[in-house]
């Protein structure tokens, strides 16, 4: 069975809340993987002089999920009581509240001894009134949507890239199957103590590096729309104008965000993502409203879609699930959301299906 389930843990962990102008939504779920190692933080209002601001932060663990918890429960903290950031330096505090949070990882007894051996990514947003500051720390990643596009987005730790595989190499180690040491395949991490031993380096010169790559945006009331901060499992399937264009079209239909990042984590299920996914959408005051020709034009779709499929299984009475959608794949069917294509429309097609075809209702499976 390895690393994987024989089928996918579905059930979802939602939240979702308003503050500071801002509304979020949160979706996560377990998907293919044996073990859930994501975590997430969501925080509008720091207190005290940043009582305008919040946090928002996903995590994805590997080889456990103690780093991700950790670092749910801690980072916050470690950066906003850091005394670079009480003095207003916020781009040092939040690198030292990173380094201090690693640190302090480290000196818990089950890493101490290496009994433990977890890491996590980390990408995290903290938004001001007037601007927006993004860390990075792995693969996880960020994206600020705006006038309708992806307007920045971070920038994925992966070994391959020259800066991180001079320094792996600097620290003695190598770059084999896009891997650091051909086992871990990000290059910057909390956690992962057994890749920070090099004696004679510093913290940020190990193999693997806890330092975060961290970015200022302004914010723009006429522009911007929304922020995604999201694991790999979601970018894995769906580009970052694949994302950004999906959520668009959802959110001209609905602003239930919770619904909108439940369907953005299905549709990269039936895509094929097989590891955990997490995803954070914070809208600003500028993201598209729900439209009632948007509306009107989904649910046409979606009864044209109904009726395709059941003209489809009409005539090719033995068809299972798997050549259906293969079929319908090959049809070009237009109108499908952007981004999402197909698979957005995946639960829809199941169900008439299983209405047609109730014997191989067993048969459909993600």
């Amino acid at each position: 069975m390895g690393t994987f389930l024989d089928k996918p843990k579905t059930e979802k962990h939602n939240e979702h809340g308003a503050g500071n102008g801002l509304r979020y939504g949160v979706s996560s779920m377990q998907g293919w993987r044996v073990e859930m190692e994501d975590a997430h933080r969501v925080r509008t209002g720091l207190g005290e002089k940043l009582d305008d601001w919040s946090f928002f932060a996903v995590f994805d663990g590997h080889a456990g999920g103690s780093v991700s918890a950790h670092c749910a429960q801690e980072l916050l903290d470690c950066i906003v009581s850091s005394d670079e950031f009480k003095k207003e330096d916020f781009c040092l505090g939040i690198r030292t509240g990173f380094l201090k949070l690693d640190n302090i990882l480290r000196a818990k007894p089950e890493f101490a001894c290496g009994m433990d051996k977890a890491g996590s990514t980390a990408v995290c947003a903290l938004v001001s009134p007037t601007q927006v500051y993004i860390a990075n720390c792995g693969d996880s990643r960020a994206v600020i949507c705006s006038g309708g596009r992806p307007s920045f987005s971070t920038r994925d730790h992966k070994p391959i890239l020259p800066a991180e595989k001079e320094r792996i190499q600097n620290a003695g180690g190598t770059v084999m199957i896009q891997r650091v040491n051909g086992s871990l395949a990000v290059s910057r991490a909390l956690g992962d103590y057994e890749y920070k031993n090099v004696e004679g380096r510093g913290p940020c010169e190990q193999l693997v590096s806890p330092e975060p790559e961290i970015f200022i945006q302004d914010r723009s009331e006429e522009n911007d729309e929304f922020l995604v901060l999201a694991c790999d499992g979601i970018w894995d399937v769906m580009s970052n104008e694949d994302v950004c264009d999906y959520i668009r079209s959802l959110l001209l239909l609905t602003d239930d965000l919770e619904v909108i990042t439940n369907q953005v984590i299905d549709t990269c299920l039936y895509k094929g993502s097989r590891d955990n996914m997490s995803i954070i959408l914070v809208t600003f005051p500028g993201a598209p409203k729900p439209c009632p020709q948007a509306i009107a034009e989904d649910l046409a779709l979606n009864k044209k879609l109904e009726q395709i499929v059941r003209d489809v299984l009409a005539t090719k009475v033995d068809i299972d699930f798997v050549q259906l959608l293969g079929f319908l794949g090959d049809e070009n069917i237009p109108g499908l959301p952007p981004g999402g294509g197909l698979s957005a429309k995946r639960s829809l097609i199941e169900a008439v299906y299983k209405d047609v075809c109730p014997q191989n209702a067993d048969s459909v499976s993600s």
